[in-house]
């Protein structure tokens, strides 16, 4: 399991992050027979969700943590009941390097391990003062049933348990062998405390991100062997040399079909279809200041692939295909007001400022006016539970390319935006819709001013 790749995108993940996930995974498959596993750090968002449906696919596993669980070290030892005779313990034994696990036949929970240790302590109790103890023979004691030789003390932890959490108790055992169970108390197998003390990490290529604050949990734990990106410099640091890949186009969905493209192949309808999904909507149908001429080449190249006669887009043109995507991901009247700063939230560090930059897509910012006082203390719950210093929401209008910020607790310095404040209190950005290329770039420069 340890060998697999697990392809991720961002938490909070958008189309594209959950598009290039699954698209390089099925390349790493196909191109190099890699073991590789498309998942999210999140819940996707109801674009996302469309898409998906649309083109009958799964989501992505879900893999919020990096953090090596006890799953991990496990091995699923044969078993032995504590009815059976001890011959059958001696033969496991002998087997699995002297652990036979005792598992109650009935519910499958296991009632403790025959060890060397235990199998001594019962010997010791045999041999003793009384005169026909010492007389039993090998094949007497061979004939016991387990349960008189079984350690029914050793400690039990469930499989998805992060060893890290009980680091400290595993230090202070005694004991050195471990039940792993489910979370119903059944048995999954054993583990080692050698084992635990140094798990394996669980390896990682990190798409559509490259900063440590937008990634999944524990990602320092993991080992990343690679990043697939088109967004600006984070503060990533690994172990070893990695294939470290940022360039400038629209979407990282882009550099996933020049990657199909360049190994020959060509993507299936499906596949070819998310990632024109991930591309339409992060260059908002090519209009986007983001879109580079690859783009564009990226997009008819998706879409000669996905739009087959017996694919699942038949009759699609990218236009018409994109505007279906854009429209499944917008509107704020469905949708609660903390789902709405939290879906598509990025947080970043500047000038000594934590803060956090969300972004929802509507087709008419009017929208707004009905929703203002929800969505600020939404913000402003949200900037409070995460300790930001302040917090911005971005409603991009997709029909007219322009947004409205809303912003709570933002300091001074920003009173300095180049957009008009409006009667609300919000601001508005004509001609701006990339969070990424054309309002980040302002805002940071305000703050390290």
């Amino acid at each position: 399991m340890m060998s697999r790749i697990h392809v991720i995108g961002h938490v909070n993940p958008d189309t594209d992050s959950i598009a290039a996930a699954i698209g390089y995974a099925w390349l790493l498959r196909e191109r190099d027979k890699a073991d590789a596993v498309a998942c999210r750090a999140g819940a996707t968002n109801p674009q996302t969700t469309w898409v998906l449906k649309t083109l009958n696919l799964e989501a992505p596993m879900l893999l919020t943590d990096a953090s090596p669980r006890f799953e991990s070290v496990m091995r699923r030892l044969d078993t032995t009941t504590p009815d059976s005779p001890l011959r059958e313990a001696w033969t496991i034994l002998n087997r699995t390097g002297g652990i036979a696990p005792v598992i109650h036949p009935e519910d499958g929970v296991p009632i403790g391990l025959i060890t060397g240790l235990s199998l001594f302590n019962y010997l010791a109790k045999l041999v003793g003062p009384h005169p026909r103890r010492q007389e039993m023979k090998i094949a007497e004691i061979l004939d016991q049933p387990c349960r008189e030789a079984c350690d029914v003390g050793v400690p039990r932890f469930q499989s998805s348990t992060r060893i890290r959490d009980v680091l400290n108790r595993i230090l202070r055992e005694e004991h050195i062998d471990f039940l792993i169970v489910d979370d119903n108390g059944h048995y999954l197998g054993v583990c080692r405390q050698r084992d635990v003390l140094n798990p394996p990490r669980i390896r990682l290529i990190m798409v559509d991100h490259n900063e440590p604050g937008q990634a999944l949990g524990a990602v320092d734990e993991a080992e990343l062997i690679e990043i697939l990106d088109h967004h600006r410099l984070g503060n990533m640091s690994t172990h070893a040399p990695i294939r470290f890949s940022v360039d400038v186009v629209g979407s990282t969905s882009t550099l996933v079909s020049e990657r199909v493209e360049e190994a020959g192949l060509s993507a299936p309808p499906q596949i070819a279809g998310i990632l024109l999904a991930g591309l339409l909507s992060d260059t908002l149908i090519l209009t986007s200041p983001t879109t580079t001429d690859r783009d564009r080449r990226a997009a008819e190249r998706l879409a000669r692939w996905a739009f087959v006669r017996n694919g699942p887009l038949p009759g699609e043109t990218i236009q018409s295909y994109g505007q279906q995507v854009l429209r499944s991901g917008t509107g704020l009247a469905t949708r609660d007001p903390e789902e709405i700063v939290s879906t598509d939230l990025k947080t970043y560090e500047a000038g000594g400022f934590n803060f956090a930059i969300a972004q929802a897509e509507v087709t008419d910012l009017l929208q707004i006016d009905e929703h203002l006082d929800n969505l600020k203390k939404a913000l402003e719950d949200l900037r409070q539970r995460r300790a930001l210093d302040f917090a911005m929401l971005m409603v991009t209008d997709v029909v007219n390319n322009s947004s409205r910020l809303v912003m709570v607790n933002a300091p001074p310095v920003l009173e300095d935006l180049p957009y008009p404040r409006q009667v609300d209190g919000t601001r508005l950005a004509t001609g701006v819709v990339s969070r990424k290329k054309q309002l980040l770039p302002v805002v940071l420069g305000l703050l390290e001013d």
